[in-house]
C-alpha cells in the first residue's frame, strides 16, 4: 500500500497546512503549474515528489520535470499531465492515447476545478485536485490524498485548505 498526496496549481504558493495533511504520505504528486522551485523543495521535505510542469512554469521547472509522466504504483497504471481535460472532454494532446492505451488513473491540473470521476467508456478514474495556490478563479484551495493497494485506488480524501484569499 502506498499513500499519495496530490496537488496542482500552486503557482509558487505553499500553504503551510499541506505538511500536516501529507505527513503520512509515501509520495507527493504535483500535477503542474508549480510556479517556484521552493514549492518542490518544501514538498520534498515531507515525502519524495513526482511532478510534471505546467503551462506557467518557466525553463528551470520545465527542464527538471516532464510535461507528462506515466508510471506504475502498486499495480495501477498512472498518467499525469497538466493539461488533459476530463472524461467526455479530453484535450486533443491526450485523446488518442486515452482511447488506444488508457491508464487506470488519469491525473490532470490546469482547470483549478476539483474533480474525481470515473470514465466508464475508457475504464479509468480521473482526478484533478483543483488548485492549492492563490491565483485563479477558484474560491477554495483544494488537495487530494488517497491510497493505492493491490491494483485499487481507495480512501480518497478531499481536503480544503481554505479560501483562495486566506493564508
Amino acid at each position: 500500500m502506498i499513500r499519495i498526496g496530490l496537488l496542482s496549481d500552486t503557482h509558487g504558493y505553499f500553504d503551510p497546512g499541506i505538511a500536516g495533511h501529507f505527513k503520512e504520505c509515501h509520495e507527493i504528486w504535483h500535477a503542474g503549474d508549480i510556479g517556484d522551485q521552493e514549492v518542490i523543495d518544501r514538498l520534498s521535505r515531507i515525502a519524495p515528489v513526482v511532478a510534471v510542469h505546467g503551462n506557467i512554469d518557466g525553463y528551470p521547472l520545465r527542464s527538471a520535470f516532464p510535461s507528462s509522466h506515466r508510471h506504475f504504483r502498486e499495480g495501477v497504471d498512472i498518467w499525469m499531465t497538466h493539461i488533459g481535460g476530463y472524461p467526455g472532454n479530453y484535450d486533443a494532446r491526450v485523446k488518442t492515447e486515452i482511447s488506444e492505451n488508457p491508464p487506470d488513473l488519469f491525473i490532470t491540473g490546469h482547470s483549478h476545478i476539483l474533480k474525481v470521476m470515473p470514465d466508464k467508456k475508457h475504464g479509468l478514474l480521473h482526478m484533478n485536485p483543483g488548485a492549492a495556490g492563490r491565483f485563479g478563479l477558484h474560491k477554495v484551495r483544494t488537495i487530494l490524498r488517497f491510497e493505492i493497494a493491490s491494483g485499487k485506488i481507495d480512501h480518497v480524501d478531499v481536503i480544503e485548505l481554505g479560501s483562495r484569499y486566506a493564508g
